[in-house]
């Protein structure tokens, strides 16, 4: 098996290809080929003894997106996006990268399915950014996709394509909207939601992070670990299952702020907690006060999606991932 990976740089992109080198297999066949695309040089797996491409290429880029399917990859995980803050602060290479890279893709694939039968699984990584306020609680799978953000209008944009280019049989895509992910590894990003992580993942190692929001903010998330265990499912299941709404509001924690501080203070202790610095940003808190509280994500689980249930196993997830085990 072939699979391609775009957006193979970036936090999820990373953490997939460690799970599938991991593995070995994906739907219960070998992967032999590896060809993994960023906008940056994405770095060869260790321990993989079957092909690997590198590839450091812009998607939006003419031409690049047929490039990609000219080697035909059986499942093609699509990462590839600018983050919420980004989006919004610039209009043009938002829409050029989230919906317009987006479209070359799935075009490449079309001509290609034209020109010999090529019929691939396509994963792609969407958001709950789609909806938005006024937002019941919790929100139920066939709520309406009014996203209040560019991004937001990107991915929902995007999730209508890959549905329309399913049904025309160009392929066999699924949507996946990812909730926050959190804790982030690494360096902080550009997104809107980056305190989220932010106010765990520096006091776990001793270090001082600043809370722009109130303790009242409710939001929606999962872990690193669990976002790749949505895209491995979702690359392997039937997805006849799935039925013509290809996208699906994945399982999660709905946590405030406040839980989330609670949960580090039960995991890492008062010294963990002491160390979050409040500093109220009122124009983060308006932006935040719009977003997705909580799903009921019961299609996603009756589809065997899974997630954590409590706020602690994500903290948890996060030191034995990242932290050795241990803090």
């Amino acid at each position: 098996m072939h699979v391609l990976i775009i957006g193979a740089a970036g936090m999820l992109g990373r953490k997939l290809t460690q799970r599938l080198v991991r593995d070995g297999t994906l739907a219960e066949k070998s992967i032999t080929d590896l060809t993994l695309v960023d906008v940056v040089a994405p770095q060869a797996p260790e321990g993989f003894s079957g092909k690997t491409r590198l590839m450091s290429v812009d998607l939006s880029a003419s031409a690049v997106a047929a490039q990609l399917v000219e080697a035909r990859p059986n499942v093609i995980f699509h990462f590839a996006a600018i983050v919420s803050g980004e989006a919004e602060a610039d209009f043009e290479k938002g829409y050029r990268i989230n919906l317009d890279g987006t479209r070359d893709l799935f075009e490449a694939i079309r001509l290609a399915h034209l020109e010999d039968g090529y019929h691939p699984r396509v994963v792609f990584a969407s958001s709950i950014a789609v909806v938005g306020a006024p937002l019941p609680y919790p929100i139920p799978d066939d709520f309406h996709t009014t996203p209040l953000t560019s991004y937001g209008t990107q991915k929902a944009i995007s999730e209508l394509l890959l549905a329309d280019y399913t049904r025309r049989g160009f392929l066999d895509g699924i949507g996946i909207r990812l909730p926050t992910i959190c804790i982030r590894p690494g360096a902080p990003n550009k997104a809107a939601s980056g305190f989220f992580s932010n106010i765990l993942r520096e006091p776990l190692v001793g270090q001082e992070a600043v809370l722009p929001v109130p303790d009242s903010i409710r939001h929606w998330h999962t872990s690193p670990r669990s976002a790749v265990g949505f895209m491995i499912h979702a690359a392997s299941m039937d997805l006849d299952r799935v039925g013509p709404r290809r996208s699906l509001s994945m399982p999660g924690v709905s946590a405030t702020v406040g839980d989330q501080i609670e949960a580090l203070r039960r995991v890492a202790g008062d010294a963990a907690v002491a160390l979050i610095r409040r500093e109220p940003d009122a124009a983060i808190t308006r932006m935040c006060e719009g977003w997705a509280p909580g799903f009921e994500a019961t299609r996603a689980r009756k589809l065997g999606f899974v997630a954590e249930d409590r706020f602690d196993d994500i903290i948890r997830a996060h030191i034995e991932d990242e932290l050795g085990g241990t803090i």
